[in-house]
């Protein structure tokens, strides 16, 4: 396989200077002897003029001649080269990508919507212009595809398997540590070089978005409840523990479970309580 070859031509201006000089000579021929060679040599004028370019920052030309590959150029600049080679132009310019939302399965089977935002240039010249048809749509295609295959190898979230550490949602570092991989592997054929890959849009499917909203509201529910009873059962057990050590009330079995129940109650309860003085003895 050929890599890039970088070449630097003549320099434009030492040839703009030859072009005036014949422009020149053939104006004196008019004037002086009329002579036909003056034709000759704006023809040969505007011929070579075909072999001027201009290269900004940045920028680069690939120079064939008759279908054999001559060299790159990628210093910025004026420049002339021979007429007949043929320059097609590429840019180095770093490019943002930002693909298409996706709907595929992941780990789990679950449709998603998924897109990645990717930043690439061109790396090797050589690759862009002659391996690949079209390198542009060669990264939107790879890319796809590179985002399909990812997909599949994680889970959205770790509802069904807890001990999942690493989760489309959760782990975005190592998500994207894989994605940058995975593209860069692919377009490397092309000469393109991966700036940076990362996932730019993740979300269910409509068709389970509000359905696995639910199950993340259950979850959360269920979490807050067994922290209300966490501290619920230790508030009761200090209140009880306080009484006993000032020794403010004599608490039997019976005494203790109904006020055990009667602070879960109040404790876990999802509104306020509403109090009620007990204005006689306490088995009342």
């Amino acid at each position: 396989m050929k890599h890039e070859k970088e070449t630097k031509p003549m320099s434009g201006y030492t040839m703009l200077f030859m072009i005036l000089t014949l422009i020149t000579g053939g104006v004196s021929i008019i004037v002086l002897f009329n002579s036909p060679l003056s034709i000759v040599l704006f023809v040969l004028v505007l011929f070579l003029s075909i072999g001027f370019f201009f290269l900004y920052p940045n920028g680069s030309r690939v120079l064939t001649l008759f279908g054999e590959y001559k060299g790159t150029v990628k210093e910025h600049g004026f420049y002339w080269v021979n007429p007949f080679f043929v320059k097609k132009n590429i840019s180095l310019r770093a490019r943002n990508f930002d693909s298409e939302r996706l709907k595929v399965n992941d780990k789990l089977g679950n449709p998603i919507n998924i897109s990645v935002i990717l930043v690439w240039r061109v790396k090797d010249t050589y690759k862009a212009a002659f391996e690949v048809d079209i390198y542009e749509n060669f990264v939107r295609v790879q890319t796809d595809a590179a985002v399909r295959k990812l997909a599949g190898m994680y889970a959205y979230d770790n509802f069904d398997d807890e001990e999942t550490e690493v989760t489309l949602r959760s782990g975005m570092e190592e998500v994207n540590e894989n994605m940058e991989k995975e593209v860069s592997e692919r377009l490397a054929i092309a000469g393109i070089e991966v700036l940076e890959a990362r996932i730019g849009y993740l979300a269910y499917a409509p068709e389970i978005a509000s359905a696995m909203l639910r199950r993340q509201q259950a979850t959360a529910i269920v979490a807050a409840r067994m922290k209300i009873v966490e501290g619920a059962v230790w508030m009761v057990e200090e209140a009880i523990t306080q009484l006993g050590k000032r020794q403010i009330i004599q608490l039997d079995e019976d005494k203790k479970a109904a006020m055990v129940s009667n602070l879960m109650t109040v404790l876990c309860a999802d509104k306020d309580a509403s109090p009620v003085i007990n204005t006689g003895t306490l088995n009342q």
